[in-house]
């Protein structure tokens, strides 16, 4: 029997790209910005690899992608870990029908829905972590954050750390460091001299009295999936609160089950340190743009009441539609815990016995191999989406769907095994 779509394996029909795909670009050069999509020769330029456009998405279902030229691909990134229960999620999809049949829009803070409170609620069981500030992207949850560990502390600066991404609005990439020439450079004169980078799982300083609020990734994600040292963390933590410090976690890609548990910062490990405040987002409504920023009472009553204008908010904010998709998606992470526990000690173990040496946690995964760039091309013209991380593009970061069947593993594995051994 056929696997439907959502469960198939490569099915390709033209070069990749397709022409299809080709003529759909040549009419986006026309009117984005050329910053945004990268083609042709500025991508040949730029990443050193064959003048080629990407690919343009039609539809996509569970682990499937389908393009405009009819080609079927796997999905391995899970849309920059956002489609963490699959894409087109039925759940998912079915509560933002139900929802598009009630209510689209509310008042950001001026009205709340019941959908907002339920979200905030279940965050609040899932995490520990008493109050929410509910935003539209990472940026927002991390900017949230800083300005939360202002009014908690009445102190500036950030310390952050080398290699780190927290997003590119203003107040997160001035804490962002991964290619901080590329990112951060053209725009330095705009932003602050208000952060210290510190070297990830390396020394920091001893004294974080001047510092409002340490921001960390548990396992950078852009930056190439690297795991913050357990040992490290807990000391970085503890010195933190030590000095009056607020500490922030950003799960924007770590969060709502991605390492194996509803949160990093939830690991054994660290049971003694705890975050102040902890940023999601991506995979948080299974493709509806929501983040929350989360965190204590005592750090984020420190707001204070609002006095009839909230001075953090925006149009946006509880939007009913990302909420409800945001429940349904949390349910169905509970709901398919079981079996992706199972699919995570398989798929350690296929990378030990197919001899692949990796990093990450739960389910994200660095596979280190050379020259990534090229590689992540030919495992596209082979059906595999999937992409480099790090800095020099050290890895290829798998953070697949975590309702990807074995075979489509299995059918990825046996490509990579094709293409380096």
């Amino acid at each position: 029997m056929t696997p439907l779509f959502g469960e198939q394996l490569p099915a390709l029909k033209t070069t990749i790209p397709g022409p299809q795909s080709q003529a759909w670009i040549d009419r986006l050069a026309l009117r984005e910005c050329p910053a945004i999509t990268a083609r042709r020769a500025r991508r040949a330029q730029s990443l050193g690899t064959a003048t080629d456009d990407p690919i343009v998405w039609h539809e996509a279902k569970g682990s499937n992608v389908r393009d405009v030229d009819g080609n079927v691909f796997v999905d391995l990134t899970a849309g920059f870990g956002v489609a963490a229960v699959g894409h087109r999620n039925p759940t998912v999809v079915q509560a933002a029908q139900a929802q598009s049949e009630i209510l689209l829009h509310a008042m950001g803070d001026a009205f709340a829905d019941p959908t907002r409170i339920e979200l905030m609620e279940k965050l609040a069981e899932i995490s520990g972590l008493d109050r929410a500030i509910l935003g539209c992207s990472g940026s927002d949850s991390v900017e949230a954050a800083i300005k939360t560990a202002r009014m908690a502390t009445g102190r500036d600066n950030i310390l952050a750390f080398d290699n780190s991404y927290h997003g590119l609005a203003f107040g997160p990439l001035s804490a962002s460091d991964y290619k901080s020439d590329m990112f951060r450079g053209p725009f330095k004169g705009q932003l602050g001299n208000h952060v210290e980078h510190a070297t990830f799982n390396g020394e920091y300083p001893t004294d974080l009295t001047g510092f409002a609020a340490v921001l960390i990734e548990p396992i950078q994600g852009r930056g190439g999936v690297r795991p913050a040292n357990k040992a490290w963390l807990r000391e970085l933590i503890q010195s933190a609160h030590r000095d009056g410090c607020v500490v922030i976690f950003d799960e924007i890609y770590t969060g709502c089950g991605r390492t194996g548990r509803w949160f990093a910062f939830q690991h054994p490990e660290l049971v003694d340190a705890q975050p102040d405040l902890v940023c999601i987002g991506k995979a948080m409504a299974g493709g509806f743009p929501i983040s929350a920023c989360l965190g204590t009472a005592k750090v984020m009553d420190a707001w204070g009441a609002s006095k009839g204008e909230s001075i953090h908010t925006q149009t946006f904010l509880g939007n009913p539609m990302g909420c409800a998709m945001g429940l349904a998606a949390l349910s169905e992470i509970e709901r398919i815990k079981p079996e992706l526990d199972e699919k995570i000690l398989w798929l350690q173990d296929e990378f030990d016995r197919r001899g692949y040496t990796v990093r990450g946690e739960g389910f994200l995964w660095g596979i280190q191999l050379p020259d990534t760039l090229t590689l992540s091309r030919k495992l596209m013209e082979l059906g595999y989406i999937i992409l480099p991380a790090g800095p020099n593009c050290e890895v290829l970061a798998l953070t697949a769907p975590y309702t990807i069947t074995r075979r489509q593993l299995i059918g990825f594995l046996d490509a990579l095994d094709g293409l380096t051994q």
